[in-house]
């Protein structure tokens, strides 16, 4: 009866939080693996698929097209801060300034 009113009540101690660990890393894996068998199941289904070849090949668009923007984004290098100055003043030059 004790036991039983323990283990209802929650794990207690050093042994209930090894006890708590090991829960957490059973419901991940369990996780993990239900994750991993829907992944599968997709993946499955999409290669069942008669024009498997025509997604394959939007999806290499689609992924190239965000490539693209990315590059766009992240890797635009501002001009040099002296050729801006260079700039500025050849068109004060030219404007007789």
């Amino acid at each position: 009866m004790t036991q039983d009113a323990g283990r209802s009540g929650g794990p207690v101690g050093p042994e209930g939080s090894e006890g708590r660990a090991v829960l957490l890393i059973a419901g991940l894996a369990d996780l993990a693996v239900t994750t991993l068998g829907s992944a599968l199941g997709v993946v499955s289904g999409l290669l069942r698929r008669s024009d498997a070849a025509e997604l394959a090949s939007e999806a290499e668009q689609d992924l190239m097209a965000r490539g693209r923007l990315a590059l766009d984004r992240y890797a635009a290098v501002p001009p040099a801060h002296l050729e801006l100055l260079a700039r500025h003043v050849t068109a004060r030059e030219n404007d007789g300034v």
